[in-house]
């Protein structure tokens, strides 16, 4: 632990190898973040985080190059506060309501919040609190995952994302998940994939235990109108 708080503080001074460090640092701790939102099919994903991530951090290396190479008599810290301010227009860009009380995207735009603040830390030199700060971060995301799932579970209901090739067989899924599986709050979404032509559909359905839930998921994938079907948390 000493030695890396040795490390620590001599980075801290602005230069070539410190600036290199902290944003090779952001790309990691960035895409470490990204990766768990990637795997789960979340709009904000790997490279979003890491564009953030970097980005912050590249911010906050401004002000400091400012003061440190430049002279300038001017805050460092300034523009690390418009980026927190910033970030709340694309975290706000995430969050979408689906009804009088349905909202989704709330955990993307705090984690993309989460990871301007890393990012920033990572451009002052803050090394130990932005390492410790992904760790705590990777582990809230993992945790209310498997938390949610756990919850899901237990209250018999499945909330699932379909993903279907075309538009055509929207409304027949919809009938599928209605009348077969007692879907509530159907949805119609964007694909996550991206691709054009296809299209989403989100709803709560009926899942006596974990068991059935994967048998219906299964039966779902087996259509061949869709891409794919899984667990939407």
């Amino acid at each position: 632990m000493e030695i890396f708080l040795q490390i620590c503080s001599s980075l801290r001074e602005f230069s070539l190898m410190s600036v290199l460090v902290r944003l090779v640092l952001s790309v990691i701790c960035g895409g470490l973040i990204g990766f768990g939102r990637e795997r789960h099919g979340r709009a904000a994903g790997l490279r979003t985080h890491i564009l953030v991530c970097v980005g912050s951090a590249i911010a906050t290396l401004i002000g400091h190059y400012c003061v440190s190479v430049l002279s300038l008599s001017a805050d460092p810290t300034r523009i690390g506060a418009q980026v927190l301010s910033g970030i709340g227009f694309l975290g706000a860009g995430t969050i979408i309501s689906r009804g009088r009380f349905q909202v989704t995207g709330l955990t993307t735009a705090a984690g993309l919040w989460a990871t301007a603040s890393i990012g920033l830390a990572f451009g002052m030199g803050f090394y130990e609190g932005a390492l410790i700060g992904t760790f705590l971060v990777g582990l809230t995301m993992s945790i209310a995952t498997k938390l949610d799932e756990t919850i899901i579970r237990r209250s018999h209901k499945l909330r699932i994302y379909v993903e279907l090739k075309n538009v055509e067989s929207v409304n027949e899924m919809i009938e599928m998940i209605a009348n077969e599986f007692n879907g509530r709050s159907i949805q119609t979404t964007a694909p996550r994939s991206g691709i054009t032509g296809n299209c989403g559909i989100e709803a709560t359905i009926s899942a006596k235990n974990e068991y059935n839930g994967k048998e219906i998921l299964k039966k779902l994938n087996d259509n061949e109108n869709v891409v794919y079907a899984l667990s939407s948390i």
